[in-house]
């Protein structure tokens, strides 16, 4: 009975809690950020510029205006890009995570927030492409189209396969054969079904339920086994590892195609990532009910699959000592120029965001910090409105907290190689930084474990050797040298 007792108050307590997160985060969105129209805006490798045709040169004054309110330049196809991005925030009345009797993570699941966030734009990238968006970017209005079902899908793929194979056999009796411009129209409409398909399947991942592949609970599951409880603050290092652990344990055939690596003491081990690339094919992925091949050359519905696998790599670092170093900046702004960036995981001290690009000496990030109820992704036709964000946000480079963690998707062991190379370059320390923030070598991080002295069993993870252990910076698993 005194075990029931206590649990009932820990469910009220929970319950209050929750209440309390709820109207602390609920209006995290209302205010609105200022965009200036004379300086370019870099989203994860896309170049938009908000100064209008009319306009002569850069005026002495830099004018300044919410994103919403701006109609100058390409600002509609910045916003349409932006809302495109996966947004994945607090949520309460979800099922109870494992090892406790929460049902919301307002408050503490932020930095976790902020990596599935990275690692959906990995997805994205896998499956539908940098220059994919959404058709409801600008609208976020609830859809009400015709729900994406496996069996309409199916229905319109199989439509379009015997368009293109020139079949004469009308659908109806008596129908006449489609024309050029049915065939065509019928191949959009069957591609924008598919693409949608991606989409909605790559959300439901996300859902906040025990059988979601890479959502709450299962990072969560995954945190149990490496030391964290859920209701406990983790650091972009630890989610790096958790979102490696999750995705090698994805059940579901649609992931089979993908993996993760994270970086040891801020050094790439090019073999180690090589070996990740050209592990035995997975064969063909299962999306929503049907088997497709991985995209290339931004196209969902391309025939070739890659050797090997993609790889999500994954960097954790730290830009300075108590605060940022002024000198990464110029960093920040190099690798969120790059398409096959996936932005960065950082934020705040205590307040985990997702940074995705920058202006000026900005950058421009999503925010976790919004509660919003829980969704059903089980359902075909759950809503997207609230997984796509239609407000950015800015925080000035001296505000981000040194401790991040990077991200990059390549696709294959060729695309690795121009990763390794461009970045090499772009890592190049200035005088006045002296170091690099992270670097690549050649061979596998365990022969350089056995030259050090170092055995696996000797490094605990996250990786910081014992003798080393008494100095690490408890906010982001790393250690000063």
């Amino acid at each position: 009975m005194e075990t029931k007792g206590n649990d009932e108050v820990e469910k009220l307590k929970t319950k209050l809690l929750s209440v309390w997160h709820n109207v602390k985060y609920s209006w995290a969105l209302k205010s609105k950020t200022l965009f200036s129209r004379n300086s370019p805006v870099l989203l994860l490798g896309k170049y938009y510029h908000f100064k209008s045709e009319d306009d002569d040169s850069v005026t002495e004054t830099c004018y300044e205006a919410s994103i919403e309110d701006l109609v100058v330049g390409n600002v509609e196809d910045f916003r349409r890009d932006f809302a495109s991005r996966v947004w994945l925030t607090y949520r309460e009345d979800f099922p109870p995570l494992p090892g406790s009797t929460l049902t919301s993570d307002c408050g503490w699941g932020c930095m976790l927030r902020a990596g599935q966030m990275m690692l959906a734009q990995a997805l994205i990238l896998h499956f539908l492409g940098r220059d994919w968006t959404w058709s409801g970017a600008l609208t976020l209005q609830p859809l009400d189209t015709e729900t994406w079902t496996t069996t309409a899908a199916k229905r319109l793929v199989a439509s379009l396969e015997a368009s293109l194979q020139g079949s004469q056999e009308p659908s109806d009796p008596g129908s006449p054969p489609l024309s050029q411009a049915q065939t065509l129209g019928a191949a959009e409409e069957a591609d924008a079904h598919i693409k949608e398909m991606y989409h909605r399947t790559v959300v439901s991942w996300f859902g906040d339920s025990p059988s979601c592949q890479l959502g709450l609970h299962r990072l969560v599951h995954v945190g149990l086994t490496l030391g964290k409880q859920a209701g406990d603050w983790y650091g972009p290092a630890v989610v790096a590892h958790i979102l490696k652990k999750a995705v090698e344990e994805a059940a579901d055939p649609g992931l089979a195609g993908i993996t993760a690596y994270v970086s040891q003491d801020c050094t790439v081990y090019s073999a180690d990532v090589i070996d990740s690339h050209t592990a035995p094919k997975a064969g063909w992925a299962s999306v929503g009910g049907l088997h497709a091949r991985p995209p290339s050359n931004n196209h969902p519905s391309a025939s070739s699959l890659p050797d090997g696998r993609a790889v999500v790599i994954l960097v954790p670092v730290r830009l300075g000592g108590e605060k940022t170093n002024p000198e990464y900046f110029n960093l920040a702004k190099n690798i969120l120029s790059l398409e096959y960036c996936i932005g960065i995981i950082g934020g705040k001290p205590t307040q985990a965001c997702y940074f995705v690009g920058f202006q000026d000496d900005s950058l421009i990030y999503m925010d976790p910090h919004y509660c919003q109820s829980f969704v059903d992704v089980s359902s075909s036709d759950f809503p997207l409105q609230s997984y796509h964000c239609p407000s950015p946000k800015k925080m000035h480079f001296s505000k981000m907290d040194p401790s991040c963690t990077i991200g990059f998707y390549s696709r294959s062991v060729q695309d690795y190689e121009r990763i390794s190379q461009e970045l090499s370059k772009v890592l190049q320390p200035s005088a006045k930084e002296k170091y690099p923030a992270f670097t690549f070598a050649q061979g596998h991080s365990r022969d350089c474990m056995v030259s050090a002295g170092l055995t696996p069993e000797k490094r605990e993870w996250p990786f910081i050797p014992d003798s080393r252990r008494a100095a690490a910076n408890t906010a982001g698993d790393f250690v000063l040298l």
